[in-house]
C-alpha cells in the first residue's frame, strides 16, 4: 500500500511538472479592435514607459496587413508608437522615402506616431546562441523604447514557411544590414551581396531564432515584452509580397502569450488541425511550411531556451 501511494505521488508530481512546463496561450475567436484590447488585458502584463508596437506595414499593393483601424484601440490603450524597419529586398519599403510613402498610403501615420527604427542608424545587441551569428543588428531607435508589443499578422512566408512572432522579432526588428546578416546566416552584412550568399535553409531559420531571442532578452532585462498573433487574411505569402497568393483559409482569431515559441507553435497547430471545407483549405499553407522546413525555427528556439513548444490554450471567450 505504501509503495502504491508513493507511485501515485510520483505520477502526480510528474503531471504537475508537465503542467508547469506549459506556457499559457490566450485565444479569442473574435477579430475586432475590442478583442485585441481584451486579449492584451488577459495577459496580465501592463505595457509601461515608452511603448513600441512592432508590426509589418506591408508592401504597397498587399491587402493583407493588419489594418490601422483594427489595431487602433490596442495601440491607443498602451500609448504606443508603431515601429518598423526597412527591407533588404528591392520593393516599396527598401528606401526610406518609399517606406514612408507606404506608411502613409496604408494610413498608419494618420492614426499613430510611427518610427522607422533604422532610418538613421543601427545598433548591435548581444545574442546567446553563436552557432551562426555574433550579434544582432537592429534599428538604432530600438534603444528608445522600454516595452515592446510584438503584434504580428500570422500567415505564410516564401522563405520562412510561416511568419508569426518569431519572424516579427528577428527579421522585423533587424535593420537592412541586419536582415542580410540573418538571411545569410552570418556570411554578409550588406543587402548588396545578400542574394548571392544566402545561408542554408536550416541555418537561416536558426539565425532567426537566435535574433528573436536577442530581442526578447533585450526587453526582458530591464523592460518588458508581450506577443500577439492575429490569424486573419492568411495567404501562404507574407505581407512583404506585393501581390500575394489568394487567401484560402478562413479567419481564425487572435492569440497572445508571454512565450513567443508557444504562441507560434499554437498557430501552426491550428493550421494543421483545420479541415478542408467550402472556403477553408489549409493544404497550400501546410505545403509551404513543409517545403521550407518552417517548423525548425520552433525546434531551435526551444532548444536555445527562448520558450516552450508545450502550451495550454485559454479561451477568453468562455469567461
Amino acid at each position: 500500500m505504501k509503495k502504491y501511494r508513493l507511485f501515485i505521488s510520483a505520477i502526480m508530481l510528474m503531471t504537475a511538472s508537465m503542467m508547469m512546463a506549459q506556457s499559457k496561450v490566450y485565444l479569442t475567436r473574435e477579430i475586432t479592435p475590442e478583442s485585441l484590447v481584451k486579449i492584451y488585458e488577459a495577459l496580465g502584463v501592463k505595457a509601461s514607459g515608452r511603448v513600441a508596437v512592432k508590426i509589418s506595414t506591408g508592401e504597397g499593393p498587399n491587402p493583407n496587413y493588419l489594418k490601422p483601424t483594427l489595431i487602433r484601440n490596442l495601440v491607443d490603450s498602451v500609448h504606443g508608437t508603431i515601429v518598423e524597419c526597412r527591407t533588404a529586398y528591392p520593393g516599396d519599403r527598401m528606401k526610406t522615402k518609399d517606406h514612408w510613402n507606404v506608411i502613409h498610403q496604408h494610413g498608419f501615420d494618420s492614426l499613430f506616431a510611427v518610427d522607422l527604427m533604422d532610418e538613421y542608424d543601427e545598433i548591435r545587441i548581444p545574442i546567446k546562441d553563436h552557432t551562426h551569428l555574433n550579434y544582432d543588428i537592429v534599428g538604432g531607435h530600438l534603444a528608445n523604447y522600454d516595452f515592446l508589443v510584438c503584434l504580428s499578422h500570422f500567415k505564410g512566408h516564401p522563405m520562412g514557411g510561416f511568419g508569426g512572432a518569431l519572424k516579427n522579432l528577428s527579421i522585423g526588428c533587424a535593420s537592412r544590414n541586419g536582415k542580410a546578416y540573418i538571411h545569410s546566416a552570418g556570411k554578409v552584412q550588406s543587402p548588396d551581396s545578400l542574394w548571392r550568399n544566402l545561408g542554408e535553409q536550416d541555418d537561416f531559420l536558426e539565425s532567426m531564432a537566435a535574433t528573436a531571442q536577442s530581442i526578447v532578452d533585450y526587453f526582458k532585462a530591464e523592460r518588458g515584452i508581450i506577443f500577439i498573433n492575429v490569424m486573419n487574411n492568411m495567404s501562404i505569402d507574407c505581407d512583404c509580397v506585393a501581390h500575394p497568393a489568394t487567401v484560402k483559409l478562413k479567419d481564425y482569431g487572435i492569440l497572445a502569450s508571454t512565450d513567443p515559441v508557444a504562441l507560434d507553435q499554437a498557430c501552426v497547430d491550428i493550421i494543421k488541425q483545420e479541415k478542408i471545407t467550402t472556403g477553408n483549405d489549409p493544404t497550400d499553407m501546410l505545403k509551404r511550411i513543409d517545403k521550407q522546413h518552417g517548423t525548425h525555427i520552433l525546434d531551435w528556439a526551444e532548444k536555445i531556451g527562448l520558450g516552450s513548444k508545450k502550451y495550454q490554450i485559454i479561451n477568453i471567450d468562455k469567461r
